[in-house]
């Protein structure tokens, strides 16, 4: 689990492809502390596994599933990551449930530049259209984000502080960019309960409602 808080912006030492495979190397510091082999990093919204730890960053391997499914195969040697490391018990929980699974990519459609804030347009697949909701959480490129405005073709606006942009890739991002989208893992559970019609003690009648225990007094 993660909390979409970026603690460090990686960079990109190689990216190797190996058929439908490949092996991607991050140089690091901060993320890398303490961690061992077998440890979860998500890396711009993505949850890997460490599989070396050269001594300046970490190793993860990518199967064809993460290539197709995410933004990672679009790295270059240099671009910069969003790291986050696994979120402990005893954290702070600073931003929003964050699975590292993500759910689509999104292309960004816009940027328009203000005193203070950076707007930046994302088009989500229309699969995705239905999670996403104004003052609602989504997880763009592992950052934990508040949606401003969303239309009925899935492009949703997202207000960027200069807090963000100095500590994220998201002042990389131009138009035609993609980017990993996470929507809010809440709203999907909801949204299967209620499709699947499952029945809860809540939803039953009262005739329905076992007879509450009575001590032997009464």
């Amino acid at each position: 689990m993660f909390t979409g808080i970026v603690e460090e912006l990686g960079t990109v030492r190689a990216l190797e492809l190996d058929g439908e495979r490949a092996r991607l190397h991050v140089r690091a510091d901060t993320v890398t502390d303490g961690a061992r082999i077998g440890d979860s990093i998500a890396i711009d919204g993505c949850c890997l596994t460490v599989t070396t730890l050269p001594g300046d960053g970490f190793t993860a391997d990518l199967m064809a599933e993460t290539l197709r499914a995410t933004a990672l195969g679009d790295l270059d040697v240099g671009d910069r990551l969003n790291l986050e490391r696994a979120m402990a018990a005893t954290d702070r929980f600073g931003g929003h449930l964050v699975q590292g699974h993500v759910d689509a990519v999104g292309e960004v459609v816009g940027r328009e530049e203000q005193p203070g804030t950076v707007w930046l347009d994302v088009r989500a697949p229309s699969s995705l259209v239905h999670y996403l909701v104004p003052k609602g959480s989504i997880t763009v490129a592992g950052v934990s984000l508040t949606i401003v405005e969303v239309d009925a073709t899935g492009r949703f606006r997202l207000g960027l502080i200069p807090h963000t942009l100095e500590v994220t890739n998201l002042s990389d991002r131009s138009v035609g960019d993609r980017v990993n989208l996470e929507v809010d893992v809440i709203a999907k559970y909801v949204e299967r309960l209620l499709a699947g019609g499952a029945a809860t003690p809540y939803a039953a009648g009262a005739a329905d409602r076992p007879e509450p225990s009575r001590s032997p007094r009464e």
